[in-house]
Order: structure tokens, then C-alpha cells, then sequence
């Protein structure tokens, strides 16, 4: 297969298997070429891309930014915090204000569930899902699988948990998605109240004892406690939340065999994991930064071969 079947990336649960290979492998030749000397390929010179952001980011907004760059797009930048969006413009008039800028391509990051679905039927563009509330973050789902790949050799067949807050967590739902799909086995591990109700129905196991739950996985992957999330007191206190389901470098050396330890940052040191635990041999954290900006070359060149067409 050399095009992916949708024309938006607007989650995993709407990309199928071959969707990811393709991703993956066109992520590889990105990751070769931004290792170079030089780091730029020409592929979208015609291509005009806007990143709009109605939400705070740093890490995913450069990410996306330098990933553009790299293939030679156009880039306007548009945060809705400085704009007429706090006038009371509306989502599609702001997105359609850009687009008669002659924009091809839309990275949208909103607090609204489902905002880019929204979007994808309503303007001309190809619209990429940069988190959508606590729905869903492909790209994020894509570069943790991605970095998975690249250490164990492959996804299929391996023993994945999630631990923290599931419930307000875009990544984690993506991720589910995306293990799933590749043929991993997933868990999740976390306080019973940041569970979601659902969570059997995606075909993931709950394990809430944390030192159970390393000893079964190959991989965990360490969420960020969302404080900005929380209207309420979901666990009593953080240094609470910390003993029962923080990793450290003791619980990690007592394990019989070495896990692959992950995290999408920004990473909260002493709460999820402790600086030893991010900075040891077992975490790929730094990886997957490196692999995210492959990973959304990857995605953007993919999208914009099908613009073009």
C-alpha cells in the first residue's frame, strides 16, 4: 500500500493497520534524513500548512513546527489565545479566515472532543488532530508505538501498560487504539477514580496493583498526573498518588528483567517517575521525542501526497 485510506488524521480509530505500517516505514526514511548533515528534503515546498492551537503546547506545537519546516512547507502559526477567538469568533470562521489564505493543511490542537471531526466536514483542507480535549492525540499514539518498534523490534505480541490518569488522557486513549491494532496486549494501572467505566469494552484489563503490572509488561508507559484536568480530588494527595504508583529506580532494579519505560512529558519528576528512573538505560523518553518529529514528517508527507493529487 502507498497511500493511507483516509485524507485526515483525525484519530487512530479511524486508520487501520496498513494506515500505520505505511506511517512507520515513511518514518524511517524521515528519521535517516533528519540525522543528516542536511536536514531538509523539498517534498512540500507547495504545500502551506497552519498550526492552529486553542490550547497550551510546547512540546507537540515544535514538534509539528520543525516537522513542517523539515519537508520545506509554509508555516503560519496561529495561537487563539492572541486572536479574534476571544472576540467570540467562531471555530469556523477563524478556520475559514486561514483557509482563504490558500492553506492546504490544517494541525489543530482544542480543548473539544471531536473538534477536528467537526472541522474536516465543514472546510477544504486536510485536517491533523494535534489533541482534542481528552479524546484522542494520533500523532502522539504513533511516535509511542513508533519508539516501541524501533527498541523491541516490534509491536505485536508485546505486554503494554498504561499507568496514571487514564480517564483524562488523550494519549492513553490513542494508544489503546493504536496497541491494539498492531496486536499488543494492553493494561492499564492507576487509582480506581481515574478508570474510565468503559475501559473493558476497548479489550484492556485493568491491573491496580502497580508492582503487578511491571512484572507483566515489557513496556510501561507513564502518564502525567493532568492537574490542569482535575476539577476534583481524584486521590488524596500527590505524595500518596507518588507510593502507590510512581516507578523509582529500587522498584525498577527489583524486577527480574529490565522493562522499556516510557513517558509523553511534559514529565512530573518524583510524581510518575523519578529523575533516575527518566534519565536510566530502560527509558526511551528522549527517543520518542526524536521519533515524533519523524513520525509526523511521516504524516504530513503522506496527507499532502493526496492533496496534491
Amino acid at each position: 500500500m502507498s497511500e493511507l485510506s483516509v485524507n485526515h488524521l483525525l484519530g487512530i480509530k479511524y486508520l487501520n493497520e496498513s494506515d500505520i505500517q505505511l506511517i512507520f516505514e515513511t518514518a524511517d526514511h524521515f528519521k535517516e534524513v533528519i540525522n543528516r548533515s542536511i536536514k531538509k528534503v523539498p517534498s512540500l515546498r507547495d504545500i502551506t500548512i497552519a498550526n492552529i492551537f486553542f490550547e497550551n503546547s510546547t512540546r507537540t506545537k515544535l514538534s509539528f513546527e520543525l516537522a513542517e519546516k523539515r519537508l520545506s512547507a509554509d508555516v503560519l502559526n496561529f495561537s487563539a489565545s492572541q486572536s479574534s477567538v476571544k472576540k467570540g469568533e467562531t471555530l469556523i470562521d477563524t478556520v475559514n479566515n486561514i483557509l482563504s489564505m490558500k492553506v492546504d493543511m490544517v494541525v489543530m490542537r482544542h480543548p473539544n472532543p471531536g473538534a477536528g471531526i467537526f472541522l474536516s466536514k465543514h472546510v477544504n483542507a486536510s485536517i491533523i488532530n494535534a489533541g482534542d480535549g481528552a479524546h484522542e492525540h494520533p500523532t502522539q499514539a504513533l511516535l509511542d508505538s513508533f519508539s516501541i518498534r524501533e527498541r523491541l523490534g516490534d509491536v505485536a505480541g508485546k505486554n503494554v501498560v498504561i499507568v496514571g490518569d487514564i480517564l483524562h488522557s488523550r494519549v492513553a486513549l490513542s494508544n489503546i487504539f493504536a496497541l491494539k491494532l498492531q496486536g499488543a496486549n494492553v493494561k492499564v494501572c492507576g487509582p480506581k477514580t481515574l478508570i474510565p467505566k468503559y475501559i473493558d469494552s476497548l479489550g484492556v484489563e485493568v491491573e491496580m496493583n502497580l508492582r503487578k503490572a511491571l512484572e507483566w509488561c515489557d513496556v510501561a508507559n507513564m502518564l502525567r498526573i493532568q492537574n490542569e484536568r482535575l476539577d476534583i480530588s481524584y486521590f488524596p494527595t500527590t505524595r500518596e498518588y507518588t507510593q502507590q504508583f510512581g516507578v523509582n529506580k529500587k522498584l525498577l532494579d527489583s524486577l527480574d528483567r529490565d522493562i522499556v519505560i516510557m513517558h509523553p512529558g511534559p514529565i512530573n519528576r518524583g510524581v510518575e517517575i523519578t529523575s533516575d528512573v527518566a534519565d536510566s538505560k530502560q527509558s526511551i523518553i528522549l527517543n520518542q521525542v526524536e521519533n515524533g518529529v519523524a513520525i509526523r514528517m511521516a504524516v504530513i508527507y503522506l496527507l499532502a501526497s493526496k492533496i496534491k493529487k
